[in-house]
């Protein structure tokens, strides 16, 4: 590996374990510098098991607000949006894929802050949930870009910064461990090379989380809700220019 591409995933690393501590917003980031260091479709190999410890990591320290009323409702539609992206995303033209889903993510975000402001209900109904599920479950299949969407929907249930963290990490525990297998036999992008990248590598988001942890204490409910629209905001934007 060159040095730029060191420095790439040795900040992806830690940018991982800040995100997963609750600093949502900076996976188009991740996925891009690992994608730089690794190429695009490796690059989701390495990633995965690095995940997973940012996941573990969550759900130890924020178990106790996870709320499995609402994820339980959330979490069948990814599973099915994995499903979809395993078979489709061999033949899926990235270019396309990538500008479709920063649009959706940036129309939204938009209609999220409409509904905060207004203080109107959001919707509670199924169409809700498997709307934002399964697309959350493809893009995460797809590019590991599930996370605009699950703030999405997040957001919409109006659940306090530690539920949202905690619920948000049991989720993304549940659904990356259900991905290892396709990886593993399907994509073939999980293998000794990429384990070896990963060694290396957990340390570092092991520090990130704990950064992490250290900023979101700073943030009251209100202001961590705000933050979250701008940076899935800009996420998508970079995501829809790049």
């Amino acid at each position: 590996m060159s040095t730029l591409a060191i420095i790439l995933a040795i900040s992806a690393a830690l940018l991982l374990g800040i995100a997963k501590a609750g600093l949502k917003g900076t996976s188009i980031l991740i996925v891009s510098f690992m994608a730089i260091a690794f190429g695009a479709k490796e690059s989701t190999g390495v990633l995965l098991p690095i995940l997973i410890v940012g996941d573990i990591l969550a759900v130890m320290y924020y178990n106790r607000h996870a709320q499995w009323n609402i994820l339980i409702k959330f979490l069948p539609w990814m599973i099915l949006g994995v499903l979809i992206g395993v078979f489709v995303g061999k033949d899926l033209d990235e270019f396309l894929f990538k500008k479709m889903m920063s649009v959706i993510i940036i129309i939204s975000v938009i209609i999220m802050v409409w509904w905060e402001r207004s203080k109107k209900q959001i919707p509670q109904k199924m169409w809700f949930a498997g709307l934002t599920g399964t697309a959350a479950g493809f893009t995460t299949m797809i590019g590991n870009l599930a996370g605009a969407f699950a703030n999405i929907y997040f957001l919409a249930m109006r659940i306090p910064k530690e539920q949202f963290i905690g619920t948000a990490a049991w989720l993304f525990f549940i659904v990356n461990v259900f991905k290892i297998p396709f990886h593993v036999f399907s994509w073939k992008t999980i293998n000794p090379t990429s384990l070896m990248y990963d060694l290396y590598l957990a340390p570092f988001v092991v520090i990130g989380f704990f950064i992490g942890v250290k900023i979101v204490s700073y943030f009251n409910d209100q202001a961590y809700r705000n933050f979250i629209l701008i940076v899935t905001a800009v996420a998508a934007i970079i995501l829809l220019i790049r």
